[in-house]
């Protein structure tokens, strides 16, 4: 087991998708999100859900609420309450809707990680380009994160290009397949 902290990111708006995609059934979980909180949890010693408010779950696990902001539903808010509420120097954070992401993926993330000791972020790169909720991220991001908060600037892509990030290639693009619309979600359906 990983003793890196992993953080699932589930508070974003989903417009595409029409409904709030951490709540849809997937699997054999109820929802999405307790699909990969179920998994993620064999791997990692301790997995915490980011999102606007606990209130939509009607499970028990380890929250970390957004803090509060005006109709914010970027990632950069859940960035800035995760940083406030772990004690540790890094953390693994993995969209919600990317439930293909294997355990061989995020080993390698953290090996690549633990070698370069003096990075900010270690993030994967799939065919398709630089997958930024899927990746390791330092204590020394903590105050970006604020600054984009301040700014209204939520562009994580410029902030790991600007920031000292290990990127990490893998072939394909199938498990960073991310179920942003209706359409994505009933192939990932089929694939599961």
């Amino acid at each position: 087991m990983f003793d890196t902290p992993c953080v699932i990111f589930a508070g974003g708006k989903s417009s595409r998708m029409g409904e709030d995609k951490s709540l849809l059934p997937f699997g054999n979980s109820k929802t999405l999100t307790q699909f990969q909180l179920s998994r993620l949890s064999k791997i990692f010693k301790t997995v915490y859900i980011s999102c606007k408010t606990k209130e939509k779950f009607d499970f028990d696990a380890n929250f970390i609420e957004d803090i509060p902001t005006e109709d914010i539903f970027a990632p950069t808010v859940g960035f800035v309450a995760v940083f406030k509420v772990l004690p540790e120097e890094s953390f693994f954070a993995l969209s919600v809707d990317a439930p293909f992401v294997s355990e061989a993926i995020i080993a390698k993330l953290i090996a690549e990680d633990t070698k370069n000791p003096h990075a900010d972020a270690t993030i994967a790169l799939s065919a398709c380009g630089m997958e930024p909720m899927c990746g390791i991220y330092h204590r020394s991001m903590e105050k970006h994160f604020f600054e984009m908060l301040q700014t209204n600037n939520h562009k994580l892509g410029f902030l790991l290009k600007n920031a000292n990030t290990i990127f990490v290639p893998f072939d394909g693009a199938e498990s960073f397949l991310n179920l942003n619309n209706p359409q994505e979600y009933q192939e990932a359906l089929k694939l599961i």
